[in-house]
């Protein structure tokens, strides 16, 4: 408890003294709303990056997925990714966390004392990053009034697009809720639940044998950064959008805070058929164990 409290306060004078530019911030993110609008305004694909992609930078594991020196010099290649078609999205946390409630700024400030010079020494200097709040935008927020405004904006991202879920077994995006009510069609992917990387390669065999016309949206954890470029690389759209499905679900509930969705327990065809899922079992066209 006194070591968390220490780390707090060097966390919180860290900050403060960033925000009023006593330290040096060169990286510049653009915000939630200028985010979607460079989405809405063009075919530009999206990458993003949280917290847990930085720890694994740096070689730290995650609970879905063991990290690996090849992962983390991967991540840090597509962090300075060069190629403007794709948006490389980091949160938006460096010139200032007003706008986040009180748990979320000081996790950012913990976040940041530890990562700040991986993010420092990887991310370009002379680039524009775009907001990873963008697929987070309730949880985080002080004034959560704008948030439905901030998804019906996103909504319009895919309307009357024939769109691609690729995602993990219990991810369920977009059932039960009309996150992708906008769409023409959806089809999916179902991806191993854990260490996912190492399916990288079936996974990408499987979306080029679609079209260069649908638009792909990915929520398979770390594999989905790699998954993103490939697919930008060849021609295709894709949207890394991690756990924006969660976010969405909370916004429309009006969750106080982060709370477990019922339909990430179901995995097997029995239990989705049960809870009247049978939609979302027709849109699976390929599972890769």
């Amino acid at each position: 408890m006194i070591k968390q409290k220490i780390k707090d306060i060097l966390a919180a004078i860290s900050y403060f003294l960033y925000e009023k530019g006593i330290l040096h911030n060169r990286i510049q993110v653009c915000s939630i709303d200028e985010t979607i609008d460079e989405l809405l305004r063009t075919e530009k694909s999206m990458v993003r990056f949280g917290d847990g992609e930085i720890v694994m930078i740096k070689g730290g594991d995650l609970m879905l997925q063991k990290a690996s020196p090849e992962i983390a010099q991967g991540l840090r290649e597509i962090l300075a990714y060069p190629d403007e078609g794709l948006i490389v999205t980091i949160p938006d946390i460096f010139a200032t966390l007003s706008d986040h409630h009180k748990a979320s700024r000081q996790f950012w400030r913990d976040h940041l004392l530890f990562c700040r010079k991986t993010y420092e020494r990887y991310c370009d200097p002379d680039r524009v990053y775009y907001s990873t709040f963008v697929s987070r935008c309730y949880y985080y927020a002080k004034d959560k009034s704008g948030c439905g405004a901030q998804f019906a904006k996103i909504r319009k991202i895919w309307e009357n697009r024939d769109i691609v879920i690729v995602e993990g077994e219990r991810t369920h995006n977009g059932v039960g809720n009309d996150l992708f009510d906008t769409a023409r069609s959806i089809e999916r992917i179902i991806c191993p639940p854990s260490d996912a990387y190492g399916a990288v390669p079936a996974i990408l065999d499987a979306c080029t044998n679609y079209e260069k016309d649908r638009l792909f949206v990915l929520s398979v954890g770390v594999a989905a950064k790699f998954l993103t470029v490939e697919l930008f690389r060849r021609g295709y759209r894709a949207l890394d959008i991690g756990n924006m499905d969660m976010e969405y679900e909370w916004c429309v509930r009006c969750a106080p805070g982060k709370m477990k969705l019922e339909k990430h327990e179901f995995t097997s065809k029995e239990a989705n058929c049960a809870a009247g899922y049978e939609a979302y079992l027709r849109q699976i066209k390929v599972r890769i164990v």
